[in-house]
This record gives structure tokens, sequence and C-alpha cells, in this order.
């Protein structure tokens, strides 16, 4: 079926059919490289946003320590004088909890464990001795410290902010310390406030145990997650970000900072699926705004196409009918506005001449060679009268085989064809497809080369001196060719003069020392090379 439907396909819709295909891969290749650059550009664009949140929230937490230890460390200083009087124990503690609501609760503890003086007092545990992890551990290193996450002795999940007091001799009394709730309101939870994304996003702050500290979902304080960030990475860049996979397989993008005093590492998540969401709105407006403009250049095909169709179509019709009386008028007759139509209506009238008054004489026998199978002189004026109807410029290039005599007069007229029949070859191999080659008589040639301008003869020429005298001859060894090049140009000289001229440039190769090109009007050889001729 389809060998059936593929011939009546004209060029008007092939070219239309051309058309819409650009067009087509035109479009999908703008959307594809549109959704290519959006969608990193959004990627990045998150991924730096949640790095630049991270480290602002991490920034703003190392300050609020820096501060809570500043003013824990003021009270030390204050406490130096001793632990004995209750009241002005009292009166500092209250005064450190409420002046700044910095922590959820704060104790003195001397250095036996026991609770001098607590705030608020309703946590009834002043005189009572601590034991827990976090009270034992600021004992025992007696400096500044950020606990780990643990349960206080009111059973509260917190984390533990301490200052050694020491006595104005040096002597150890205890330490002061306050407290971070961290599934209770507290000013951890106001400085990390509510998420300002409303989109999906989630923010962890977890410790180098990969504890959660603080999350939207209160559920997951205190749990110990997967980490969301390798070690090597954080170690490599304490900032930065890289998508990861949330704990179910969703693709995220994570932006995370480390706070420097406490070792806690806070990380910015936003589903890739949410920051690719106005991707598709974006693809449907390129679109949008690239169909009118697509219709228009369609339209504009289909017109133009119908022009460039319509002379070869025409011309189609006609060369069915070459054979008809007055073709040629007709054929005159249609209007070839561009070169490619004119060029074939030119062929098509060059045809008919040609098949109806010459074609019909020409035979294989009287045109060739019989030595070589290359054209005669017979043959070459039919190729000539061609070109010369179809005013097609051409170049000549006459050649002759140097010191063929000496071949002939030393090993005889055998060998002598032998060498014409090879060198022939060589003539046809080096030619190109469209070039007319043949024997002029004796060991002399002629190469016809269409549309050939001077620097495309020359190199032709000079290949196929090159192509000859590289070739090794049994009996003889290498021979070589002198080469004369001439231009035809249908309003310029007659070809008789052309190919004079072409005689004349090739005796001044031989006089030039043989084995060279030279261009008619030239004295000297063109793209010459020396080489060693052996036999």
């Amino acid at each position: 079926m389809l060998r059936r439907l593929w011939p009546k396909t004209d060029l008007r819709t092939l070219i239309t059919l051309l058309a819409i295909a650009s067009i087509v891969i035109t479009l999908a290749n703008t959307l594809y490289a549109t959704w290519r650059v959006q969608r990193g550009l959004l990627i990045n664009t998150t991924l730096e946003s949640n790095r630049v949140y991270a480290t602002k929230l991490a920034a703003t937490t190392e300050i609020f320590f820096q501060l809570a230890q500043s003013q824990l460390a003021y009270s030390a200083n204050v406490l130096s004088s001793g632990l004995d009087n209750e009241n002005s124990l009292q009166q500092e503690v209250d005064r450190l909890r409420e002046q700044t609501d910095s922590f959820n609760s704060v104790v003195i503890v001397d250095a036996d464990g026991w609770v001098r003086s607590i705030s608020p007092e309703s946590m009834m545990l002043q005189g009572m001795r601590l034991t827990t992890s976090t009270s034992r551990q600021a004992l025992a290193e007696r400096k500044p410290m950020i606990s780990q996450p643990g349960i206080s002795a009111a059973n509260n999940l917190m984390v533990f902010i301490s200052t050694p007091i020491w006595s104005k001799t040096g002597r150890y009394l205890g330490y002061v310390g306050g407290t971070l709730y961290l599934k209770k309101k507290s000013i951890l939870n106001a400085l990390l406030g509510e998420q300002y994304y409303r989109d999906g996003s989630s923010l962890y702050v977890v410790d180098k145990q990969n504890q959660v500290l603080y999350h939207q979902d209160s559920k997951l304080i205190g749990k110990t997650i997967a980490p969301l960030v390798a070690d090597e990475v954080k170690n490599l860049r304490p900032n930065g970000y890289l998508e990861i996979s949330a704990q179910n397989g969703e693709p995220m993008l994570a932006g995370y900072a480390t706070v420097p005093t406490s070792d806690w590492m806070i990380v910015a998540l936003k589903p890739t699926q949410t920051t690719l969401q106005p991707l598709t709105s974006l693809l449907l407006q390129v679109l949008k705004n690239s169909v009118p403009f697509a219709l228009l250049t369609l339209i504009a095909a289909w017109i133009l196409a119908r022009l460039i169709a319509l002379p070869l179509w025409q011309l189609a019709r006609k060369a069915s009918q070459m054979d008809t009386q007055g073709v040629s008028k007709e054929i005159n007759g249609i209007r070839s506005w561009y070169f490619e139509a004119a060029q074939i209506k030119r062929a098509m009238l060059a045809g008919i001449g040609i098949l109806q008054d010459k074609i019909g004489r020409l035979k294989f026998e009287v045109q060739t060679d019989p030595l070589t199978r290359l054209l005669n002189r017979r043959g070459l004026s039919a190729v000539l009268e061609y070109f010369l109807t179809t005013r097609q410029p051409f170049a000549v290039l006459a050649l002759d085989i140097d010191h063929f005599k000496r071949v002939n007069d030393t090993f005889g007229h055998d060998v002598g064809d032998e060498v014409i029949i090879r060198i022939a070859r060589e003539l046809e191999e080096s030619s190109r497809q469209t070039d007319v080659v043949c024997r002029n008589g004796g060991e002399e040639f002629l190469m016809i080369l269409p549309g050939a301008d001077s620097e495309t003869a020359l190199s032709i020429a000079d290949r196929v001196r090159l192509q000859v005298v590289q070739t090794e001859i049994p009996a003889v060894g290498r021979m070589s060719v002198s080469v004369g090049v001439a231009l035809w140009q249908p309003d310029k000289e007659s070809m008789e003069e052309v190919f004079k001229l072409a005689d004349e440039a090739l005796y001044q190769a031989k006089k030039a020392g043989r084995n060279c090109v030279i261009l008619a009007g030239k004295q000297q050889p063109q793209l010459t090379e020396p080489a060693r001729l052996h036999g």
C-alpha cells in the first residue's frame, strides 16, 4: 500500500510535512529545554533558600546559647561569695528565669549535688539531691556546658545549660543552670517559630546522635531518626544543601547548618514534587505563547511550498510529454522563478534537443577508444555539444605522458600500450563522478571538469599528477604526466580557443621540466611537488 501511495506524494506536500515536522521538533525542543532549565533553576533556588534559612536559624540559636551562657556566667560571678544566703539565692534564680524568659527553670546546685535554690518553686526540688546524668556531668566536668537531651528530675525532656560557680579563693561551690523544655513552650520553640513554608516543608533540629530536638510534629521530638545528612558531608561543610530521600522515600531538597556551641544540626526540607509544581503551568504558558507563532509559520510555509512546487509540478507534467510536438514551446512558457527550477527547465530543453536530434546517432562503439575504453574524440564532441547547448561552464585538463617515446623505444609498443592503459585507469580513479576522461590520441589525454573553477581544476590536476607519479608500473617503474589547464565560460572564449589554451599550457608544463601543472596564462607550475621516477 505504501509503495502505491508514495509516488503520488507531490513536492508541495513534502515541503509542508517537512515544515510541520520542523515546527513540532523545534517546539518540542523548546519545551524540553525550558523544562530542563527551569527545573534546575527551581531546584537550585529551593536548595539555596533552605540552606540560607537553616543557616539563619543556626546563627540565631548560636547567639541564644552564647547569651544564655553569658547570663549564667554573670550569676555565677554574683554567687561566688557563697551559697549560704537562701533569700539571695532565690532572688537570683527568680531573676534569671523571669528577666529574659531564656529558661523554663533555673537551679543552683552545690558541689555535692544538693539543690540549694530553684525557680519556679513549684517544682518542689529544693533540698533534694540531683542524680540525673546531666547533673552528674555538670558536677564532674566543672565547666560551662550544654547537655545532651535528657529527662529532668521533674520528668521533662529537656536540654540543660550550666556554668560552674567558683569562690573568690578558687574553690568549687557547685553550678547554676537553666533548662529548655523540648516538648513544652520554651524560648527554643519561639526562636525556631512556626515554619514559614506552608507547602509540605518541614524543619528538623537534631543533636549529634540524630535525636530530634525540634519538629512541627511534636511526636517526633525525642526520637532518634536516620541521619538526614551524612557525617562526612557535615564534617566537610558546616552548612550546605543536597538532595535526599525522606523517611518514607519521598525525594526532598535539604538545606542544613550546624550550631557550633551545641553541635546541633538544623535541616530545612522541602518536597521536590512541591518545588516542581509551578513547572507545569510554566510549560503551558510557553506552549500557549508559542502556538500562534507556530501556526503563522506553518501557513507561511504552506504558501511558500505552493510557490516552490508549482514550476516543478508543471515541469514534471511536461517530462512525460517530451516526445510530443510543441512541448519545447510549452516548457518555455513555464515561469521558473528560482535557480533550481530554471536549471531543470534548461536541462529539459537541452535534453529534448539532444534526444530529438543527436542521441539516436551516438553509439558506444564509435565513441570509445578501443585500447583504453575511454571516450575518443567523437565521444568528446558529443559531450562538448551538450555543454554548449546547456551553456555549462567547464575546465579542460590536457595531459601528456612524459618520456613516453623512451618507453616504446626501450620496452616495445606492447609495454607502451600497457602504460597507456594503466595511466588511463589512474585518470578515471582520480576524477570525480561527473568528470569526463577521454583519450586524445597517442599518449595524450583530455579531462573535462563540469562546473570547476580554477582552484578546483588545479587541485584535481595535481591529484591526477600525484596519483600517476606514485603508481608502480610493471617493467617500467614510475611514470609522470604534464598537465595544462584552461577554463571555458559560455560568454567568453570559444571552445576551440580554450582547448588551444590548454595545449599551450601543456607545452609550458613540458618546457618547465615535466611532471607539473600549468594554468593557462600562468608561466609557473601550480601545486607541484618534486617526485622521484624509476625505470
